[in-house]
């Protein structure tokens, strides 16, 4: 039954194994880089400017499966722009639309090696905080600049000369926690007046969040989300919801078509929009109504069909009242657009709102938060977030120094007791209930927990997840370097074998693994066929590990590295508390005969 169970095992690993590789084959190929789409951003922008055309995107589709989607647009020929700028960031408005055609960021560099800043919204459907459901106030109504400062900016337009709608724009220039203020935050009014002496009925408004696009050449779009936040829970739709199709699609699980949008009810206290590293979020005065997600085509180059043309957009829907003749509304919010910080998002002096769960940190949110905490707290003394990560996973394993001795006790008490487990299967072995109530009875007689020897390598799971999650999102990973890796936030390819890249990192880990797994005692629980199978582990973490960040491996390299040198020094340790000689009782009150070789 064991080698059953073994070749089981085996075929299984080899079935995954093949299933990734074929998977990557046929897989589709990754998004542009940056730099082409700024070319596409720069062709599309020319075509526009060359037909002067004032049109709306074109409309979501109703025209097959792969017209479910929004068209990336460019600006007007006409158009004005106007810029507010302070140490972090450069915003861009156009007056049409009176909004906010896109934000750079200076402290973050479009690719690695260039001086120009990372652009959010470069490529988009909407200027951010556009009208995109007011025809007449929307992006193709020109907005006349009422008057522009170097920290504030005022549009206006009328609407048939029945509607009075004020665009007003403030930069903040630095953290101001009286005040409420980050620097990657745009505080924005718009302020609607009935200029006829009827009432005017209620309205329906939505401010575009932008549209997010993948970062490089590695990103497979699976951090292009929307989200929010509602007083009960918080809520994101991946890109992937709209494509429509997939293996789950088979069972009835999502759609079998692409969507054109997808509308998530309120209320909603704020709502997002973002990549694997820059977010923006709109945190209202008064709760939106609703979320809308669409799909956005970027690359307009590649067919309809590939994934990889597209971003994400959203918008965040409001229900203004009826306005009497001659009253006003405003509508008023926060609007961050940068980088995804947890330890700025979690200032609640400025963000309010638990804004720093647009982290998305999942299941293991709570290590996640624990390790950026520790980690940021770290680079702030070593000066490098390779060494930042290194000394969180040694201060860890301090932490948990307790806990590995006692469960390094429990493990060799478990040792010395094979010789009577033993005996116990064989006088049971056609009873399978007395031979667990024998067994268990042993355990207590020698004061043995057979569990707490597990215990430690339970407590790496959260943090391991809780350090992938944190590390695939965090922003200050970026493009920085340590030793030979030039991104932690990407694999640490040293040089290619043909087309295999030669990732060092994860083959450090798997070596690493196979050193620790000799000199860790095995569980005396553990069968053959489970020995066998844990043999495979290093070869599957390798894998695992080899296309993300560097910065993962570089974790469980140095975990491995120091768990060596622990299990070193307590393998020269003995024991002082030994374990009583009683004989174990089994059921039915007989003692079982102690079969422990005598020393000689």
């Amino acid at each position: 039954m064991d080698k059953k169970n073994l070749i089981l095992g085996i075929a299984l690993i080899c079935g995954a194994f093949a299933s990734l590789y074929v998977g990557q084959k046929i897989a589709p190929q990754p998004p542009a880089p940056p730099a082409a789409v700024r070319e596409a951003v720069a062709q599309q922008a020319a075509q526009t400017n060359l037909t002067g055309s004032t049109a709306q995107p074109p409309a979501i589709g109703a025209g097959g499966p792969q017209a479910n989607f929004a068209a990336a647009t460019g600006d007007n020929a006409q158009a004005q722009v106007t810029t507010l700028e302070n140490d972090f960031i450069r915003v861009r408005f156009t007056d049409f639309g009176g909004a906010i055609r896109d934000i750079a960021l200076k402290q973050y560099p479009a690719a690695q090696g260039r001086p120009d800043p990372f652009i959010f919204n470069e490529l988009h459907a909407d200027p951010m905080l556009a009208l995109t459901e007011f025809p007449g106030l929307d992006r193709g109504t020109r907005y006349t600049l009422v008057s522009s400062s170097s920290t504030e900016i005022v549009f206006r337009a009328v609407l048939d000369g029945r509607l009075e709608v004020t665009r007003r724009y403030i930069l903040a220039l630095s953290v101001d926690p009286k005040v409420g203020s980050d620097p990657y935050q745009v505080r924005h009014e718009t302020t609607f007046r009935n200029l006829t002496d009827k009432t005017a009925v209620p309205l329906r408004v939505a401010l575009a969040l932008g549209t997010a696009a993948p970062v490089n050449a590695l990103d497979y779009g699976l951090q292009l989300k929307t989200g929010f936040h509602s007083p009960e829970t918080q809520k994101f739709i991946a890109r992937s919801e709209l494509e429509g199709g997939g293996f789950l699609a088979n069972f009835g699980i999502g759609s079998s078509q692409p969507l054109s949008s997808v509308t998530s009810p309120g209320p909603i206290l704020w709502a997002s929009v973002k990549n694997q590293f820059f977010t923006s979020i709109l945190t209202p005065d008064a709760p939106a109504t609703s979320l809308v997600t669409r799909r956005v085509k970027l690359l307009t180059a590649l067919p309809d069909a590939d994934r990889n043309a597209y971003g994400i957009a959203g918008a965040a829907q409001f229900e203004l009242p009826a306005l009497a003749a001659g009253a006003t509304t405003k509508l008023a919010a926060n609007f961050y657009v940068g980088p995804k910080e947890y330890k700025r998002l979690a200032n609640g002096d400025v963000f309010k709102a638990d804004q720093d769960k647009v982290m998305d940190y999942g299941f293991f949110g709570w290590a996640s938060k624990l390790l950026i905490t520790l980690m940021t707290w770290m680079h702030s003394w070593a000066g490098n977030w390779g060494i930042a990560i290194m000394l969180t996973t040694l201060a860890l394993k301090l932490a948990f120094i307790p806990l590995t001795l006692a469960s390094t006790k429990s493990m060799k008490r478990m040792a010395k007791l094979q010789p009577e487990l033993a005996a116990i299967k064989e006088k049971f072995k056609d009873n399978p209930q007395k031979q667990q109530q024998a067994t268990m009875q042993l355990f207590k007689d020698r004061k043995v927990n057979p569990v707490s020897g597990c215990l430690p390598q339970l407590l790496t799971i959260p943090f391991f997840m809780g350090f992938y999650s944190m590390l695939s999102s965090t922003a200050e990973l970026r493009y920085a370097p340590f030793l030979w890796a030039h991104d932690l936030a990407s694999p640490d390819t040293l040089l290619h074998l043909g087309p295999i890249p030669v990732n060092v990192l994860p083959l450090l880990l798997g070596v690493t693994m196979i050193f620790q797994m000799k000199l860790t005692p095995t569980s005396p629980t553990m069968d053959a066929t489970q020995a066998t199978m844990m043999k495979f582990m290093p070869i599957i973490f390798t894998f695992f590990c080899y296309s993300l960040p560097s910065a993962l491996s570089l974790y469980s390299t140095t975990n491995g590295l120091f768990t060596i040198a622990q299990q070193l020094l307590i393998n020269r340790m003995k024991d002082e508390e030994e374990a009583p000689v009683t004989p174990a009782v089994a059921a039915g009150g007989k003692p079982v005969k102690n079969v422990t070789p005598k020393k000689k």
